[in-house]
């Protein structure tokens, strides 16, 4: 499975204590992760894929891989669908 990488080209981030704030640079929109998405944000760094970020998830937060599976997907869908993540 392909690695998992961030379009930089499109945001702008910054970490602020234990939140990460993105802005998009076509629109200027904001948003701000935390918790499990900012774990997530950080962990695709075009070295890791898929699996590789499930497996690093599932043992940071204890969770049931079911719901980690589950809050991962839906967040990797969203970052395809802003157009943030090279497919």
């Amino acid at each position: 499975m392909a690695a998992l990488a961030k379009r930089t080209d499109r945001f702008s981030e910054a970490d602020i204590d234990e939140e990460i704030v993105v802005m998009m640079l076509d629109t200027g929109q904001f948003f701000s992760l935390s918790g499990t998405s900012a774990a997530i944000w950080r962990l695709i760094d075009g070295q890791r894929d898929r699996a590789a970020v499930l497996a690093s998830l599932t043992g940071a937060f204890h969770g049931e891989e079911q719901a980690v599976t589950k809050d991962l997907d839906e967040f990797l869908a969203t970052l395809r669908e802003m157009g943030l993540l090279v497919d």
